[in-house]
């Protein structure tokens, strides 16, 4: 007998708002996605949640559409005044970028009004912001806290509260600002949502002390893999002098599209952005070595298609919602598991298939067995490739002959030259000291003693 499968609901199907159907559809999304099948219902009854689910399932929209839906047209939350009545928390900027990018576009067709609050832009523009009144604030955990305590932040009047990538934030070390701004909003009668990948001990904790009987939603179960299953892994030792050589040839496999490469260190992306330019290679990075401004040229140059490579410290490895990156590249081993998870869940995503490609070198075997072995991944022993092994061409589809070098040298889309950089770095960070002067102590967005 056949099995019929059918298809997920719509969100007009859900009880979502018609003018955020609309929005939704002018981007030609229409269906949802597993973890909105099952929070929608009773993320928009207004009750408290934990939503679990892989980097790239669509936790977005998860919590996004019924916040807006609840903003827009809930009798049990009070007209919009200019104070915001919904609030999300991010870990990094980047991700604050992206979620109000999502979110606008979603809420295209309604009233609602939406502001990104992060560091590393001046306090002046983002307290004018709220002064002209907003609806839906989305940032990171020092710069609310720090323009909450200025009382340029009104919390008061938020009735939907959100912490997005909760994990990631609890690494970070934002626990203590997180607990600040829920008790500031302790007051207030508000429907609190928890989304995050994975659910340590202290994220626990805070949903006991912060949430009222949340229903825990996963969109998987625990016999799931970790990782996209959409997603190809390929893990091998390669020699620390050799793995410009692997990467400038892993970067001409057939079929490759965007990619991003991430590396440990910020010396180690700017050093392999260079590396990879002077081949002939369009290269953008992403480190914080790079002024706000810098990173979000590089972001854009790669979203845009101006540049099909990212060379990304973990800054980023949240901060990026490309569907359709074909390549991830570990440079070099992650530190943990869950930094590999979300390091590899940037490809794969969407229904789109990915290669996750790990170079371990010689002095990284140890790191790499206890990701193996958290993970399980079966591979705690990866053979060892060069360059120039016919086992690395068959394994990612390279074609025969190819050089290092693809063309003539480029520059780095948000990078000085190797030359300016020591300068023009200590340039910026006089500028960025100068404009912080009149924040607070966390004006940057980063935790104190935050890695980034």
């Amino acid at each position: 007998m056949s099995v019929i499968k059918t298809q997920p609901p719509t969100f007009a199907e859900l009880g979502v708002a018609a003018e955020i159907c609309d929005g939704l559809a002018d981007r030609g999304i229409a269906r949802t996605f597993a973890i909105q099948e099952l929070t929608l219902p009773i993320a928009l009854n207004g009750q408290d949640l934990i939503g679990q689910a892989r980097t790239g399932m669509g936790k977005t929209f998860g919590f996004g559409v019924p916040l807006l839906d609840r903003v827009f047209d809930d009798a049990d939350i009070a007209p919009p005044d200019g104070t915001p009545r919904a609030l999300i928390v991010v870990p990094t900027r980047e991700l604050a970028q992206q979620v109000t990018a999502d979110l606008q576009d979603a809420a295209a067709h309604l009233p609602v009004r939406l502001a990104a609050i992060y560091g590393g832009r001046p306090y002046e523009e983002q307290i004018k912001l709220l002064q002209r009144g907003v609806d839906v604030v989305i940032g990171t955990p020092g710069r609310l806290l720090d323009l909450h305590e200025r009382g340029d932040l009104v919390l008061r009047h938020v009735a939907i509260v959100v912490l997005d990538e909760a994990d990631e934030m609890l690494d970070l070390g934002f626990l203590p600002s997180i607990e600040a701004i829920l008790e500031a909003l302790d007051g207030n009668a508000h429907q609190t949502m928890l989304f995050s990948a994975t659910m340590p001990g202290a994220i626990l904790n805070l949903s006991r002390q912060f949430m009222h009987k949340p229903v825990h939603i996963r969109a998987e179960s625990d016999a799931d893999e970790v990782t996209h299953e959409t997603t190809r892994k390929v893990t091998f030792q390669a020699h620390r002098m050799d793995k410009v050589p692997v990467i400038a040839h892993i970067l001409q496999a057939q079929g490759r599209g965007r990619s991003i490469i991430f590396t440990r260190t910020k010396r180690s992306a700017a050093q392999l952005a260079d590396d990879l330019a002077e081949r002939g290679f369009r290269v953008g990075a992403v480190h914080g070595d790079l002024g706000q401004k810098s990173r979000e040229k590089s972001l854009q140059a790669f979203r845009s298609g101006e540049v099909d490579i990212l060379v990304a410290t973990d800054i980023a490895a949240r901060g990026i919602d490309v569907d359709d990156v074909t390549h991830v590249i570990n440079y070099q081993v992650p530190d943990d598991p869950m930094t590999f998870i979300h390091r590899i869940g940037r490809t794969g995503r969407a229904g789109h298939t990915g290669t996750a490609v790990t170079l371990v070198g010689y002095d990284e075997l140890a790191k790499w067995q206890v990701i193996n072995d958290d993970l399980g991944l079966d591979s705690a022993t990866p053979p060892q490739w060069f360059s120039t092994s016919p086992e690395l061409a068959q394994a990612l589809s390279i074609p025969a002959g190819v050089q290092e070098k693809v063309g003539p040298a480029t520059s780095v889309i948000g990078q000085l030259p190797a030359h300016q950089r020591s300068a023009g770095q200590t340039q910026s960070r006089s500028q960025s000291r100068s404009r912080s002067r009149s924040g607070a102590r966390r004006g940057n967005g980063t935790p104190r003693g935050g890695r980034r």
